[in-house]
């Protein structure tokens, strides 16, 4: 499988093909102009295609990317219009079967989504999507096509989960309704994702029996690692961390702009500049410079309480996993919990331990309640001395064999009875 992987890494590097799409910002595929209002459509109806070239960092390779305009849902339920690639791997595209990898490209920018680095857009937060080009190379050298949906949607909402579960099962809708893609509606489907991408995975798998029960059917299991469930205990988990400070403040604004929030009246002189500074940021903007920024900075005295900032209260709970249902999918779920080395102490009593930005507490406690309410086929895996990035590089060496293996029939394990128990899943901030 290296072998394959070096392979390809060789022929991206050495092949020149035709030039990239043109700049995001003035590429009109990214528009909807059809006469049907999106509303009259179902979701994962497919509204335009192009066939380009797979782009790393600008650099075109050999590998051929169908991308699809395609509908689906927000955060607020309303129709919208977006973009998937689907990568084809060399060898030919087996219908059988193919990989949603859900890239953890976090942006408050849709500059930076996946699809625009795919096509060719060279931009710092799109170059996130080249790092993973490993982990993308290890799915096609495997024969799957891989689906990567710009998850966060065309307004960039990040940590807004619900709408990343829709966008990402919509995007398997469009791709397996595309003949472009040569997928079927038979196509069986793995789903893959860390961190950001694990938002995308694990809400996929929860909202799929009820939104998309079609494709339910077809996905054969979930690997995710360094997962995200209540973001209001992740809030006071990195708050005045070293690291991971900053993406707090940019989960704020992501899930304000999800739901509509008007942030300003709560904002102190500080928080004003803060979210002007991290308006359209990505995660590369973020990481290690704003150390120390805790939620007291951002706000005026009299919200120091998150609690008092009811429409934020209100909407805390709807990106909750644990408020979410149960899936019915095999899944596997790697975390970390020795934030420490990346700045984060795990000495907050009301969250414990966790990775450096997302909490093993409230990770065990979603694995126990995916156990307790029939779901028994989860395996959960914990590192107590790995931290966010480490523990992808160990949950990247198992993921792609797990998919095999569930593609190959193979039962899934569970050990559901050693989980530990871990924290309240309320969404109490």
């Amino acid at each position: 499988m290296l072998s394959a992987i070096a392979a390809l890494s060789v022929a991206f590097a050495s092949t020149t093909v035709p030039a990239p799409a043109a700049h995001a910002a003035t590429d009109s595929f990214y528009t909807y102009r059809g006469a049907t209002p999106l509303g009259d459509l179902a979701p994962g109806t497919v509204l335009a295609t192009r066939t380009l070239s797979y782009h790393i960092a600008s650099i075109p390779t050999p590998i051929t990317a169908i991308q699809l305009l395609y509908r689906t849902t927000d955060a607020q339920l309303r129709p919208i219009a977006n973009v998937a690639s689907v990568l084809l791997p060399p060898g030919g595209v087996d219908p059988a079967k193919a990989v949603a990898y859900q890239s953890f490209y976090d942006s408050l920018s849709p500059e930076h989504g996946p699809s625009r680095s795919i096509a060719g857009d060279l931009s710092f937060g799109g170059m996130v999507l080249s790092s993973e080009s490993i982990l993308i190379a290890d799915i096609l050298s495997r024969g799957y096509a891989a689906i990567i949906a710009d998850t966060e949607g065309p307004q960039a909402d990040f940590a807004a989960g619900p709408e990343y579960g829709m966008t990402t099962l919509d995007s398997i809708r469009a791709a397996t309704q595309a003949r472009e893609t040569g997928l079927t509606a038979d196509t069986r489907i793995g789903l893959v994702g860390y961190s950001g991408g694990a938002i995308a995975t694990n809400w996929a798998a929860a909202l799929a029996p009820d939104y998309a029960p079609e494709v339910n059917d077809k996905i054969v299991g979930a690997t995710q690692g360094g997962l995200l469930v209540n973001p209001a205990h992740n809030l006071r988990y990195v708050s005045g961390s070293l690291g991971w400070a900053g993406v707090a403040g940019m989960a704020i604004i992501g899930i304000a702009r999800s739901y509509d929030i008007d942030l300003s009246p709560y904002l102190s002189d500080r928080g004003r500049q803060v979210v002007a500074a991290l308006r359209d940021a990505s995660i590369a903007n973020v990481l290690f410079q704003y150390p120390g920024l805790s939620w007291q900075q951002l706000v005026k005295p009299e919200y120091a309480d998150p609690n008092s900032v009811q429409a934020l209260v209100d909407t805390v709970d709807k990106v909750n996993l644990g408020s979410a249902p149960t899936p019915t999918i095999p899944l596997y779920i790697a975390q970390g919990a020795g934030g420490d080395i990346e700045g984060t102490p795990g000495s907050n009593p009301t969250v414990g331990r966790g990775d450096g930005v997302m909490v093993a507490g409230d990770v065990r406690s979603l694995v126990r309640q995916y156990c307790a309410t029939g779901n028994s086929a989860v395996e959960y895996h914990e590192y107590d001395g790995l931290s966010h990035i480490p523990t992808l590089a160990v949950w990247t060496t198992g993921a792609m064999a797990w998919i095999d293996a569930r593609f190959d029939g193979v039962p899934a394990g569970s050990n559901c009875a050693s989980v530990a128990p871990g924290n309240p899943l309320t969404a109490d901030l």
